[in-house]
């Protein structure tokens, strides 16, 4: 693997949002999810769950309730009291409707996604009509005292039940009016407080199920009003619940962290009376698990503690193997630290403002694994705030640390960096070329003297940056046969001549920076592009993908190269396929061009192509465990893939120079103590 200086950085404070909602496409293979800072992330469960889309929060818009509708339309509400349109092209809001009714609790669409119902702050629930490029108001049903926290719709589209203070409400859609009120405390004796009832569903056997404050979860016969069965989960609050398709299965999510499944299992062998019965409880949460989703094969929660975790139903696998493995994640698919490797800067990207540091350094030397003291601390040198609510899509150093790009939905902003001594200094560079905004991925090129911005429709602008801080639009790029996706991952290659782009249609488009024109498109391969890089010295394209496959594609010769069809004909080690983690960065060290070093969030691996693939017979070791076998075992062991695990959770890794490596963490207990205290639970023994 060869030894490294490593900067092991530790001081990025990101704090991830917590999950506040979770949507499944219905009969689709995508997970919506919204974050409590009002982010709204697309995970593609037929490409390994991988985070597609992420559209930016916004400080002046929350988002309390997401769906699906009319197949791929995405909606979503919150207590600003609009209801707002995803763009998924885009990845920005299409537009917003105001729903009358104050703040929005609650939102579901009917089953064949021709109407979506809404719960408000003042008691109504509102119907509106889903129609080509928008939505229309189209009726109030019968209005009650309390806000509307949750409903749901009889799949046959014919009533709405709905959960406030202490109570459940039944409408019919077709009259508006209320055909039932039940008490939800009418069983529980000397009540001193108010029951919430957080989260309902209504099946199409006329059960109604509720969660509640009290930690229970309840079963009515909604035509007679009376309850079915209780069941008491939790000592404090069942803040969510989803029901399976088949309507056979049910997850529930409460404040103590803990999920529940709940399964319809028949009274005794061979009888056809069923009952409801806890089976499963699973504890992967710390915090509020405020969303739960049931798809097909999967139990789906997220937590206030930033976690979405995807449990697969065992009984729907067909053999024990990858996609029976449980997935958690915690980080955005995507980078948001960049690296001035000349200057030795790092830019971190939080959701208002970034911030620029300076790396520390020593003057000792030392052996594999010692620690070295500093001789210069790390440096904070400037925080750039955003102004307005909207949140930084994407951000960007210069190799040389001279300037500093990024972008939010509506503005796009370059700064020129000035250090006089132990000064630094930004200003602003004016009048920058307008561009269709906003921009989603942003790349300087190896001498810093040129700026690539993705853009919206496939297209990539080409700014030249000009002393002593100015810049100029030379060109936009355009895939040529079109593309509705904007683009989400660039690379450069380093002498200057050749750029690639990936657009969300997950095509690869590479382009020839001297005459400006596009060269030739990858050949299609289906699944998403996680990272891709350009080699310094031989201008091949190394791109990973969402199901763990690496390819190396020539851009000179407009082909796969012949380690490429290598590896796809020996295929890559069972253990690295399995990996449930995509990989997030690629780059190269000079020194070994057969070297390609990359990360995903658990491990750092230098991949040596002039050594031979191992098979699924070897075992895949980390790197400290194959120091403490006997030389002779280790020459056995010997294979391409040298892989380390002692960094984790690893955001970032990069090559400051041939000797030197910088490794970004963040660890997960750091973040978790500025998160609110969790219910604590009492334990047996304490």
């Amino acid at each position: 693997m060869g030894e490294f200086e490593v900067h092991r950085v530790r001081f990025f404070g990101l704090v991830p949002a917590g999950v506040r909602c979770l949507a499944c496409q219905p009969r689709g293979a995508r997970l919506a999810l919204a974050r409590t800072d009002g982010a709204v992330e697309i995970y593609n469960f037929a490409a390994n769950y991988f985070q597609e889309k992420i559209i930016p929060g916004n400080e002046a818009r929350s988002v309390e309730a997401l769906c699906w509708a009319a197949g791929d339309r995405l909606f979503g509400a919150g207590l600003g009291g609009e209801i707002a349109e995803y763009d998924l092209s885009r990845l920005c809001v299409a537009h917003s409707v105001d729903g009358g009714g104050g703040p929005i609790w609650s939102m579901a669409a009917n089953s064949s996604g021709t109407q979506l119902a809404i719960g408000c702050e003042d008691g109504s629930i509102k119907l509106f009509q889903v129609v080509p490029g928008g939505i229309q108001f189209e009726r109030n049903m019968d209005r009650r005292t309390g806000r509307i926290l949750c409903l749901s719709w009889h799949p046959s589209d014919t009533h709405i039940a709905a959960g406030s203070i202490d109570a459940l409400r039944v409408f019919n859609v077709s009259s508006g009016q209320t055909v039932q009120r039940i008490m939800v405390n009418y069983h529980v004796h000397k009540v001193k407080r108010e029951c919430i009832v957080w989260s309902i569903a209504f099946l199409s056997s006329g059960t109604v199920v509720t969660s509640d404050s009290f930690g229970r979860v309840q079963f009515w016969d909604w035509e007679r009003g009376t309850l079915q069965e209780s069941h008491t989960v939790s000592t404090s609050a069942v803040l969510s619940l989803s029901v399976s398709e088949k309507e056979d299965s049910i997850i529930v999510g409460t404040s103590t962290g803990a999920t529940y499944q709940f399964q319809l299992l028949p009274v005794k062998t061979g009888s056809l009376e069923k009952r409801w019965v806890r089976t499963k409880p699973f504890q992967y949460h710390t915090h509020d698990v405020r969303a739960v989703a049931h798809s097909s094969t999967a139990l789906i929660s997220g937590g206030l503690d930033a976690q979405l975790v995807i449990r697969p139903l065992m009984e729907k696998m067909q053999k024990k193997g990858y996609d029976a493995a449980l997935r958690k994640f915690t980080f955005p698919h995507r980078r948001l630290v960049s690296c001035a490797r000349k200057a030795r800067l790092l830019l971190f990207q939080f959701s208002q403002h970034l911030e620029l540091w300076r790396l520390g350094s020593t003057d000792e030397t030392g052996k594999d694994g010692e620690v070295l003291p500093l001789c210069r601390m790390p440096e904070h040198l400037v925080q750039l705030k955003s102004k307005g609510p909207e949140h930084i899509y994407c951000s960007c150093v210069s190799p040389c640390g001279s300037w500093v790009a990024y972008s939010t939905a509506s503005r796009f902003h370059l700064y020129r960096v000035l250090y006089k001594g132990d000064s630094v200094s930004v200003k602003k560079v004016p009048k920058v070329p307008k561009l269709l905004l906003p921009a989603y991925q942003l790349q300087f090129s190896a001498d810093s003297g040129r700026l690539f911005i993705a853009s919206a429709r496939g297209s990539v602008h080409v700014l030249q940056l000009l002393e002593p801080g100015g810049c100029k639009h030379l060109h936009m790029f355009r895939p040529p046969s079109g593309c509705p996706d904007a683009v989400y991952l660039l690379a450069v290659s380093a002498d200057g001549h050749w750029l690639a782009a990936v657009g969300g249609d997950w095509a690869i488009h590479t382009y020839n920076l001297k005459c400006f024109k596009h060269h030739c498109t990858v050949p299609t391969y289906n699944c998403a592009v996680t990272a891709l890089a350009i080699h310094p010295v031989t201008n091949n394209l190394v791109i990973a993908y969402s199901d763990q496959q690496l390819f190396e594609f020539s851009i000179p010769e407009k082909q796969y190269t012949a380690w490429s069809r290598m590896v796809q004909n020996s295929g890559l080690h069972k253990a690295w396929l399995e990996r449930d983690s995509p990989i997030t960065h690629i780059t190269f060290n000079p020194k070994n061009p057969s070297h390609i070093l990359l990360h995903d969030i658990y491990m750092f691996c230098v991949l040596d192509k002039s050594l031979p693939l191992p098979d699924n017979s070897a075992l895949l070791m980390n790197q400290s465990t194959l120091k403490q076998l006997p030389e002779t075992a280790r020459q056995r062991q010997l294979h391409a893939f040298k892989i380390c695990k002692k960094f984790q959770p690893l955001l970032f890794a990069d090559l400051l120079d041939e000797n030197c490596l910088v490794m970004v963490e963040r660890p997960i207990m750091d973040f978790k103590t500025q998160l609110p205290l969790p219910i604590q639970q009492k334990k047996f023994g304490t």
